[in-house]
């Protein structure tokens, strides 16, 4: 009778490669959470869309960005459509909101030339994309789900693949017919459209202004557009037909804290905004003179200081706010109100800060003018003060829809910020500045965009012709096709070509007679700062801001 003695029985020994091997890991649970249902096989309909979308990317993207993003969107919107109708998933009132959205903001590159709002629209713009396919409402959701696309480009090409293969192995008889029509509608368009341009010059102008300019050597560029507007396309349908569930991720808070331990440290806190909005107070009220005087500093150091500190504080008050969230106490009733109204102190003041900083940029502007970079944080500041008055009406009403609400905030500030055309504002804004104090920088004008020309034409020669320059040479002489051309550029060419032909424009500056304002202006390069003498005060940029 056998004996139980205690051992375990002597597990075999693995063999000797596998004992070389590192140890597996599983993978974290979030990944299995997160992660989606196998895609239905691709469509007929999403291959089309996709197949076009790529030949509009190869055809119309490799001259510039204006019309032609909103152009390629359209057919890729389609195959995305198509594929969530296959996989059954419903359009949904904020997956509308995301998608609109994302439109709206491609109409900056087709309305302005100037390239850094125009950076800010297309990355919001596929921001919001992502959004309207994941259909992310938590905050994990919001942050991570417009990366999601990303990660559907390997996994959207390889499933689009599969699809062509399985249905060109299917219907191969049908492929012939389909490949012969194509290749006679396409013969018959080069032959006779050439018939008819050689036959009338305005018939030739018109073709030539709507089709693309495509020659042999622009092959490996335009086939790399194809490949990047088809794999593009690919997974956005992709993430379409079996989206990442971000909101399956779950974020726990962390431990609450004692009422004391959690309260103390924001109450000091709260006392500090509060003294140094009291001293603000006293600066705005009591006038500027008491305050230089004390400090010795000058009214446009005074300017310049602070506002990149006061900027700070903000995003440090946004993250001191998270973060007492998470390890606020939440007992009962008397702890809720506790946390709300020490918050609420807190969001309030920082308003203050955020209202003092913005105070601070306009004194900087009229010390020094009103650059990119200055209109760029005072913008940025002032969602900011959004995003606060957003958590204190969440804190008051319930904060399910926060997330959502702070990107739809953040995606109509990138909207009206590119619409508003900085480049515009910023001249305008110098310009009249000039017309009060005679300080002007025109050497900076000629970094401006042609979004500036209108405001700019106002400006008296030689001023005009000098502030222009940087302008004309960027846009050059020959014109961009009609799709590649947005309108700011476009009245620019207009304003520019009526004022060669009127006999101004860049030879202005050289022009004799009598001329305006700056009269004694003294160029040492082709357009400088104005000598001693001239009535004309060039000033510079100041170079912190």
């Amino acid at each position: 009778m056998p004996t139980h003695t205690g051992r375990r029985p002597q597990e075999p020994l693995a063999p000797s490669w596998q004992q070389w091997q590192p140890p597996r890991h599983d993978p974290p649970v979030w990944i299995g959470e997160i992660g989606s249902d196998e895609p239905a096989r691709v469509s007929v309909a999403t291959l089309w869309c996709v197949a076009v979308t790529g030949l509009l990317s190869a055809l119309l993207l490799g001259d510039g960005l204006g019309l032609n993003l909103l152009i390629v969107t359209v057919p890729a919107a389609l195959a995305t459509y198509f594929a969530a109708r296959d996989a059954g998933r419903r359009l949904r009132p904020w997956t509308l909101v995301w998608a609109v959205g994302g439109v709206a903001l491609l109409a900056v590159p087709a309305l302005r030339d100037a390239g850094w709002p125009t950076f800010l629209a297309v990355m919001s713009a596929l921001a919001l994309g992502s959004l309207a396919l994941h259909g992310g409402r938590t905050w994990p959701g919001v942050l991570l789900g417009p990366f999601g696309l990303f990660g559907s480009l390997g996994t959207g090409l390889f499933w689009g693949f599969q699809g062509v293969r399985e249905r060109a192995e299917g219907s191969r008889g049908r492929w012939a017919p389909v490949l012969r029509t194509a290749a006679v509608a396409v013969v018959l368009l080069i032959v006779f459209g050439a018939l008819f341009a050689s036959a009338d010059a305005a018939f030739a102008d018109l073709l030539g202004g709507l089709t693309p300019d495509v020659s042999v050597a622009d092959g490996p560029w335009r086939t790399l557009l194809f490949v990047l507007g088809v794999g593009g396309a690919l997974a956005a349908a992709h993430t379409a037909a079996a989206p990442l569930r971000w909101d399956r991720i779950t974020v726990r808070p962390g431990p609450a804290r004692g009422r004391v331990e959690w309260a103390l440290p924001l109450i000091v806190l709260n006392l500090l905004f509060a003294v140094f909005i009291g001293v603000q107070l006293t600066v705005l009220f009591g006038g500027y003179d008491k305050v230089l005087s004390e400090t010795g500093l000058t009214y446009s150091e005074y300017a310049t200081q602070g506002f990149w500190q006061l900027l700070g504080a903000t995003l440090l008050t946004l993250l001191v706010i998270g973060l007492a969230r998470r390890w606020a106490p939440r007992d009962g009733a008397g702890d809720r109100r506790l946390v709300d109204a020490v918050l609420g102190v807190l969001c309030v003041l920082t308003l203050v800060v955020v209202a003092s900083a913005l105070r601070r940029m306009d004194l900087y502007v009229d010390a020094y003018g009103l650059t990119r970079l200055r209109l760029s944080v005072a913008a940025m500041e002032l969602w900011l003060g959004l995003v606060i008055v957003l958590i204190m009406a969440a804190g008051a009403f319930g904060g399910r829809w926060l997330p959502r609400a702070v990107a739809v905030s953040g995606a109509a500030g990138v909207l009206v910020f590119g619409l508003i055309s900085p480049d515009a504002l910023v001249a305008e804004r110098n310009i009249e500045r000039y017309g009060t104090s005679d300080k002007i920088d025109v050497n900076y004008f000629q970094q401006l965009s042609a979004d500036a020309v209108p405001a700019l034409d106002t400006l008296p020669e030689p001023l005009r012709s000098c502030a222009l320059e940087g302008i004309e040479r960027a846009l050059g002489d020959a014109d961009e096709p009609w799709y590649a051309t947005s309108w700011g550029e476009s009245r620019a060419r207009d304003s520019r070509a009526s004022a060669r032909g009127s006999g101004s424009g860049a030879s202005g500056a050289a022009t004799t007679g009598r001329p305006g304002r700056g009269a004694k202006y003294r160029r040492t390069r082709r357009c400088a700062s104005s000598g001693s003498n001239a009535p004309v005060s060039v000033t510079r940029a100041f170079p912190g801001l």
